[in-house]
């Protein structure tokens, strides 16, 4: 057995040096027509992916190269589980979710968790099994668009647990605007009527993943942020209310970029409010979601913010700073590092560039990327796209999964380790 571990890093090695000698053999002569480049018919691509997500962690300059090829890991990890309902313990051991505290610590501290759910299935189960333990609580808010395959696989899935259910209002999914603020707020309602006595909710979507471990975020809220709510955000600029034409964006210190997407408003905000703008994505106390189901300030700013674009980058961090509210931050400007996110506006700034691509001026993450997300002071990262390059989201899982055991203060399960070999598969060149 040892002399396989010893073998491991030479036929890495082997595979690496066998894909650059055929690529550089591939090259056409000055004389010869150059041709669409054909992958090489190699099975084990990276056979030990840990080995080949260290190095992309560590910006190895071979590592990408060798990585362009390793695109396709094997689907049939997840999606097989959820093809075949009634087996909740072969699934929760097969998908290898944790299945009790960690700690003692953890086990005594609940968090809530709203996520809208992404349209990739498999993305879906990687993010959840990421932040799954059994104390914490989960509201799922699946698109009521989504095909019936998806809804049940979803439901498949949530029905093996006491802990994770689907938002009891259902409707279409939205990554901005009125019905995405309403989806956060169905969920609460359901949130704080369930058994669980969580402290605080976060907000997800689907294409977000976790840099932090679950004691991590725990002592990150217990320190700075102890019974205090996270809405990073400022006043709205007196001259984007009422001018038309480019606003100037705000900038927060970690880098950042908010644009108010509102220029006017169509009426005058309810109780005299001084309206703020931010991120859409929040830490909020459990007294504080109280607060916006109950209060009529709150619920005169939801009526409000139907008539405004993104109202979920106004209702928070304004409610937020209303001195009598609960955990409130009344002077907090963008302090809160919930979401690492490279903006193309703060290239060259706050990051040396996207390596995956943008989309309207956000990083959807490339392999590149990943030394960057984990040195980041953030809970979360944003934004992935597993349809577009798998293995950065599963290179992060990986070093996810290994940062959480070896936090963990109980006996580590064989089932909650991911398998040390496994094989990432070329991308067939059709």
């Amino acid at each position: 057995m040892s002399q396989l571990r010893a073998t491991k890093p030479g036929l890495l090695v082997c595979t690496v040096l066998c894909i650059l000698i055929f690529l550089y053999l591939r090259k056409p002569t000055p004389e010869e027509p150059a041709e669409e480049p054909t992958y090489p018919a190699v099975v084990e691509c990276g056979f030990y992916p840990d080995e080949l997500c260290s190095a992309l962690f560590e910006g190895k300059g071979v590592a990408p190269q060798i990585a362009k090829f390793c695109k396709n890991p094997h689907r049939s990890e997840i999606l097989p589980y959820l093809r075949a309902p009634g087996n909740c313990s072969r699934m929760l051991q097969g998908l290898r979710f944790i299945t009790r505290p960690l700690s003692a610590e953890e086990g005594n501290f609940s968090l809530a968790y709203i996520i809208t759910l992404p349209k990739e299935m498999p993305m879906f189960v990687q993010l959840l099994r990421a932040i799954y333990v059994p104390q914490n609580v989960y509201c799922l808010h699946v698109d009521e668009k989504a095909p019936k395959t998806f809804k049940t696989a979803v439901k498949t899935l949530a029905n093996c647990f006491e802990n994770i259910f689907i938002s009891s209002k259902k409707h279409k999914v939205a990554s901005a605007g009125p019905l995405r603020l309403q989806a956060d707020i169905n969920c609460m309602e359901d949130l704080v009527h369930s058994r669980f006595q969580w402290s605080y909710v976060i907000n997800l979507y689907g294409e977000d993943f976790p840099i932090k471990t679950n004691k991590e975020i725990i002592h990150y809220l217990r320190s700075k942020w102890n019974n205090k709510n996270i809405t990073p955000g400022v006043i709205q600029p007196s001259n984007a209310k009422f001018k038309t034409g480019q606003r100037d964006p705000e900038s927060s210190p970690t880098g950042n970029i908010y644009v108010s997407p509102n220029e006017r408003f169509k009426h005058e905000p309810p109780h005299n409010l001084t309206i703020y703008f931010g991120s859409a994505y929040y830490v909020l106390t459990r007294k504080f979601v109280h607060f916006i189901l109950t209060d009529t300030r709150a619920k005169d700013m939801l009526r409000w913010s139907r008539d405004i674009r993104s109202p979920e980058q106004h209702y928070w961090v304004t409610l937020n700073r209303l001195k009598d509210a609960p955990g409130a931050t009344p002077d907090a400007g963008w302090e809160g590092a919930v979401r690492a996110v490279k903006w193309r506006t703060e290239e060259g700034k706050a990051h040396d560039g996207c390596k995956g691509r943008y989309v309207q001026d956000v990083c959807v993450y490339g392999l590149g990327d990943l030394p960057w997300i984990i040195r980041s002071p953030s809970l979360f990262a944003n934004q992935f796209e597993r349809s577009a390059d798998p293995l950065v989201v599963t290179c992060l899982e990986r070093w996810h999964r290994r940062k959480v055991l070896q936090q963990a203060e109980v006996t580590v399960e064989p089932q909650w380790r991911f398998p040390q070999e496994s094989h990432f598969n070329v991308r067939p060149n059709h």
